[in-house]
């Protein structure tokens, strides 16, 4: 039953992905954290993540703005090698909250109308851009603090969208090998339940954003932001138990 959910969620993931630049952590990790905690939940969706981004970065490489990519990048990048060495040392208990506080966080921003007016400009985006890669690698959830840095960079949208798209791919790319190196041994059993979130989030990238695109934008954000906020508020009051 749980390879369905995640076969399904893993669509929608995907097309919210294709579209909105971030929800494959999102909305997956909570799924997985169910069954197998969030600590090992992470590390199993950083791969659909990882196949996700790769395929919306080819699409998109020719918007990419490669001025702001090497040098917002590596920071998110050298962010994104700290958290994973710190997830490695944290326990369910810790992280569990972390990802909730972030989830919770995104979802406020969402409905607010916060996330499309936060900016983080000069020294402050730089910082921002190395904590979303901290906390990609921590929990896997990135894209609400990138997005903020990079409105501050002042980037077109079609670049803004591949830019962000290409550093995600880079935290990515530093993040995945830590947990395969700390965690292959028990995510092997679980390469049928990887492989089928995996094929649903490609399935959703394909095909789910030519159907996102007719939702008119607000609305779009606003449903995610609840899907966001309520999953975050399910984790949190879950981990008090």
């Amino acid at each position: 039953m749980i390879s369905i959910w995640a076969g399904a969620l893993g669509v929608i993931a995907g097309a919210i992905a294709a579209v909105a630049g971030f929800g494959i952590g999102s909305l997956l990790t909570p799924l997985l954290a169910l069954v197998i905690g969030t600590k090992l939940a992470v590390a199993a969706v950083s791969i659909p993540h990882l196949l996700g981004t790769a395929l919306r970065f080819w699409w998109m490489r020719e918007y990419i703005d490669r001025r702001v990519l090497w040098r917002f990048g590596l920071t998110s990048a050298a962010g994104g090698l700290l958290g994973a060495w710190l997830h490695t040392r944290a326990s369910n208990p810790v992280l569990t909250p972390v990802f909730a506080g972030l989830l919770i966080f995104a979802g406020i921003m969402g409905l607010t109308g916060l996330a499309e007016r936060l900016q983080f400009k000069g020294v402050w985006a730089w910082m921002a851009g190395a904590l979303s890669g901290v906390f990609g690698g921590l929990v896997g959830n990135q894209g609400g603090i990138r997005s903020a840095a990079m409105l501050g960079l002042k980037v077109p949208r079609d670049a803004f969208v591949a830019t962000a798209t290409a550093i995600a791919l880079m935290v990515d790319g530093v993040r995945v090998p830590v947990y395969l190196f700390t965690e292959g041994h028990r995510l092997r059993p679980m390469w049928p339940l990887i492989g089928v979130a995996t094929a649903g989030v490609l399935i959703g990238t394909i095909g789910g954003g030519r159907m996102l695109k007719r939702i008119p934008e607000k609305l779009f954000r606003r449903i995610v932001a609840v899907l966001v906020l309520a999953l975050g508020l399910w984790m949190f009051l879950r981990n008090g138990e």
